[in-house]
């Protein structure tokens, strides 16, 4: 029964994400707002994965209104949809992402600003994109941990990140992730959280598996600004494990 509920899901994900694709690049033809209209599917996206994942999303907090700079931790692929149902914006990722088959393609024209952190010229021009995304009314979302991880803890915030918020006395608002899964499943570390050495597809696979799973957003009341970016980044690694669940 379960592979069957895992196979029946991955074809709905994978015409959704697909046939939502396919009707972004035709409607942004004709649609004169392009960043409306990529919001519109962006949107219509995460809900489509909430619902064929079954994913119940608990809010602590209330999610900031764009324009806004929003970090977190980072658990899994499934962190993007779920903060995108409660939250307007786009993502910064890193750049390995954008060479991914199909998927790197989508995900560049659906607004993710790609910064390679191994390239310190590029800092500054993945900042500068981020604070044109800021002036034209959109969120941004980043994940300063720079990986997913299994939920044991939030790791240090990589201050690369956070540089040009630094630059600009930016405020940033933070929130963290967590999971939940039934009682008589597998604990949501081993199959929600994505950081064993297996593709997207194959943990897909097995999470689609699960009947159903809780994701909890905590976010956090007030921003923190700095114009240090390694103390910008230690606030807020200490705002967001103060808010922090480990996953079990």
């Amino acid at each position: 029964m379960q592979y069957l509920r895992a196979i029946f899901r991955f074809i709905l994900f994978v015409c959704a994400t697909f046939g939502l694709y396919a009707i972004w690049l035709v409607g942004s033809v004709f649609f004169p707002n392009k960043r409306f209209w990529r919001q519109i599917a962006l949107r219509t996206w995460a809900q489509a994965f909430v619902a064929i994942s079954r994913m119940k999303i608990e809010v602590v907090g209330t999610p900031p209104r764009p324009p806004f700079f929003l970090v977190s931790n980072h658990l899994s692929y499934t962190d993007v949809p779920a903060i995108l149902s409660v939250a307007e914006g786009v993502f910064v990722a890193k750049g390995e992402i954008e060479s991914w088959f199909l998927a790197g393609k989508i995900v560049r024209d659906m607004g993710t600003i790609f910064i390679n952190r191994q390239n310190r010229r590029d800092i500054p021009r993945a900042g500068a994109e981020i604070i044109k995304r800021l002036e034209s009314g959109e969120g941004v979302i980043v994940f300063p941990e720079g990986t997913s991880t299994k939920g044991e803890n939030v790791l240090p915030f990589n201050s690369s990140f956070l540089e040009f918020a630094a630059k600009t006395n930016l405020s940033v608002s933070y929130a963290s992730i967590t999971y939940q899964t039934p009682i008589a499943a597998l604990e949501a570390s081993e199959i929600v959280c994505w950081w064993e050495d297996i593709s997207f597809a194959a943990h897909l696979f097995r999470l689609f598996k699960l009947r159903e799973f809780t994701a909890i957003i905590n976010f956090g009341d007030e921003q923190v600004q700095s114009k240090n970016r390694k103390e910008l980044a230690q606030a807020l690694w200490e705002k967001v494990n103060e808010k922090f669940v480990p996953v079990l």
